[in-house]
């Protein structure tokens, strides 16, 4: 005998939400959206569309007095670039310097408040914050009678033969310090060293100290437990600090403009020069996209080259 067997039956349907719910569900679902909505519209509105208009401008032609129409001039681009690149590597090697630099000072700062300043912790804080109660103009300017010929900076300096030295190396020019590169470089350094101090400190006290006890209990030494333990777990900070300073010090134009000469000008100068002074502004809005374009591309390849998981 065959044995029959009776058909599947599908479960039966969940009975439908009620109006009510499914609206409240849909609305919780637009929540997230809702809340990014201002964000958008202000990166819209001043950012996207502002580099939108910027880039109408770089293919365009005319005149001030004719008015400038869009041509698509491709050719603004390399005539920018091959006028002015002296001014691009200039601002480069000036923001890399003052970033290493900036590194250098601000490690050590960082790794003693995050280590050693106990109680003192936030007082540092203060201090590392305070000088951005005072306009960048004037701390800039600040710098100008600090390195001035008559100071005592230069004075010091002077003393101890040390201009001479950098004369020869060609940062600074016989016995003066202002309008040389190392005076754009020191006040650099100087204004954007908070960058890099902060993302330090931040990453610094994320560290677990058990792990510095636990080095130790392995004998090794401090200087091995900072180039095995801490150095490492601290180059999220790293990479965020050195990008904070380098990419605001590339585009910088106030501390050539106050502490060099025509020698020392930066890419941002130039440009600065072509849309306030010159009004060419197809060329200073080409010499803008470049500069982005030339950040964009060294920040991804730091960044990647870094093996930093947490910015990639």
């Amino acid at each position: 005998m065959s044995a029959t067997t009776a058909p599947e039956t599908a479960p039966p349907a969940p009975p439908p939400a009620p109006a009510g719910v499914a609206k409240a569900a849909r609305r919780k679902k637009l929540v997230p959206y809702w809340l990014l909505l201002p964000g958008i519209l202000w990166l819209v509105i001043f950012f996207a569309a502002p580099l939108v208009y910027q880039a109408s401008t770089s293919v365009q032609t005319g005149s001030l007095e004719e008015g400038f129409k869009v041509t698509w001039h491709f050719q603004t681009y390399w005539d920018a670039l091959t006028e002015y690149y002296p001014q691009f590597l200039r601002s480069v090697l000036y923001a890399a310097t003052a970033t290493v630099l900036c590194l250098l000072l601000g490690y050590p700062l960082a790794y003693l408040i995050a280590f050693r300043a106990g109680r003192w912790r936030n007082l540092v804080m203060i201090l590392v914050i305070a000088p951005f109660f005072t306009s960048f103009l004037i701390r800039t300017l600040a710098w100008k009678t600090i390195l001035s010929d008559s100071g005592p900076v230069v004075e010091v300096l002077n003393s101890l033969h040390i201009l001479d030295i950098t004369s020869q190396l060609g940062i600074t020019e016989g016995e003066r310090v202002l309008a040389t590169p190392l005076a754009v470089v020191c006040g650099l350094t100087y204004n954007f060293l908070p960058f890099m101090i902060l993302p330090l400190y931040s990453s610094l006290e994320r560290i677990d100290g058990r792990l510095h006890e636990a080095a130790g209990d392995l004998y090794a030494k401090p200087f091995t437990t900072f180039r095995k333990v801490t150095f490492p777990l601290s180059m999220p900070g790293v990479v965020a600090g050195t990008l904070l300073t380098f990419i605001p010090a590339a585009g910088d134009y106030i501390n050539a403009e106050l502490l060099g000469s025509t020698d020392q000008k930066m890419v941002g100068n130039v440009i600065q020069s072509q849309f306030l002074r010159v009004l060419d502004y197809p060329t200073a809005a080409a010499l803008s996209f470049i500069l982005m374009a030339a950040i964009l591309a060294m920040v991804t390849v730091y960044i990647r080259k870094s093996g930093t998981e947490d910015l990639v």
